[in-house]
């Protein structure tokens, strides 16, 4: 049985194309008429923070990112939005503005809105019931592909895990290659971590069991446009990366992630580590999985002047380290992906181990 695929239904794309935003929610505003605009806290104050089209009545939530987000912070941000809206009543829409945490903040939020009980208990697989709220997801980092992906990658109690669901998929994405102006000079190793997980998607896409023309099409040419970016230097980089974050999310909506991303849920659950470092981290040990791709990452970070992180495993617990193993271990849909349904026979606890033991 072949996937009946759920994609973005409407994008916008273009330089200035933020400016569109009230007229995008405008016909949405037919309930409460609430919008409930979830923006990264670096914002604040900031030329971004006074552009938001808000009306009377509108909500803006601005979270803090320094930590990935977690069950627990999406359960009380869920929890704010119903106190605000008052008995009964639902916000007509969730915008999320910001990088990959902000996006994944803002589509479980719109989930949990829609779906009874703490957010943990739907960390898996087509766990989530209900519809979401609208959404509307606005990148201002580019790479993860969270823009356009069907999880929402949080952190919960006893595990790392997206909430993965037709219903997590956004009705509507604002890509404005303006958002990301300045973004590499400023924080050029954030730009370079999220740059590199959209790298890593298509490399771990392209050498999968599930790879298929339909994914195959989307991460090469994601590829191509990550070498222009990180290898070139291209004038319109910022377009470039934020097209190969979109075309690289749509490459691992139809095949899957693998090794690289399965460890590094390990290592950042444990270590609280971001998704791009922790992917990059685990990335650089993998020449028996990726042999070409770790040897064109290495030279993307020379080219860039990024030094990878090493010895981060070294003074870790026993507990820790076992953790870090039960974690990975349940990514069983990435293993099958990079390994095949036999994946158990060459990935054992004591090599996943060991794995670790190098970083």
């Amino acid at each position: 049985m072949y996937r009946n695929l759920k994609v973005v239904p409407r994008v916008v794309f273009g330089r200035g194309s933020f400016d569109q935003l009230d007229a995008i929610l405008e016909p949405q505003r037919k309930g409460s008429g609430i919008m409930v605009f979830i923006l990264d806290d670096f914002f604040t104050g900031k030329a971004l923070d006074k552009r938001l089209p808000l009306r009377d009545g509108d909500l803006v939530l601005r979270v803090n990112v320094d930590h990935e987000p977690k069950t627990t912070g999406i359960d009380a941000l869920t929890q704010q939005v119903r106190d605000f809206c008052g008995e009964g009543r639902l916000p007509d829409g969730v915008i999320g503005i910001g990088g990959g945490s902000i996006l994944d903040t803002a589509k479980a939020v719109s989930l949990m809105l829609t779906n009874p009980g703490p957010s943990h208990e739907y960390q898996g697989w087509d766990l989530i019931k209900f519809p979401a709220i609208y959404h509307v997801g606005i990148p201002t980092l580019a790479g993860t592909g969270a823009e356009v992906s069907r999880t929402a990658v949080l952190t919960g109690p006893v595990r790392k895990l997206g909430l993965n669901s037709d219903h997590t998929v956004y009705d509507q994405v604002v890509l404005d290659p303006d958002l990301l102006e300045g973004v590499r000079e400023t924080i050029p190793e954030q730009w370079f971590w999220t740059g590199m997980d959209c790298y890593i998607h298509n490399v771990e896409a392209l050498c999968g069991t599930f790879v298929n023309e339909y994914a195959r099409a989307f991460g090469e040419q994601s590829q191509v446009l990550c070498r222009e970016v990180f290898l070139d230097h291209h004038a319109e980089s910022d377009e470039k990366l934020m097209m190969a974050s979109y075309f690289g999310g749509m490459s691992i909506a139809y095949s899957q992630v693998g090794a690289c991303h399965a460890l590094s849920y390990g290592l950042s659950y444990v270590l609280g580590l971001h998704h791009g470092i922790a992917n990059s981290i685990v990335f650089d040990y993998l020449e028996d999985f990726y042999p070409e791709g770790v040897k064109e990452f290495r030279a993307m970070a020379e080219k860039n002047h990024i030094q990878i992180p090493r010895n981060l495993t070294s003074g870790l617990t026993e507990a820790q380290m076992e953790k870090m193993v039960e974690v990975s271990m349940g990514m069983i849909p990435l293993w099958e992906n990079c390994l095949g349904k036999d994946w158990q026979q060459k990935m054992s606890r004591d090599r996943m181990r060991r794995f670790f033991e190098r970083m």
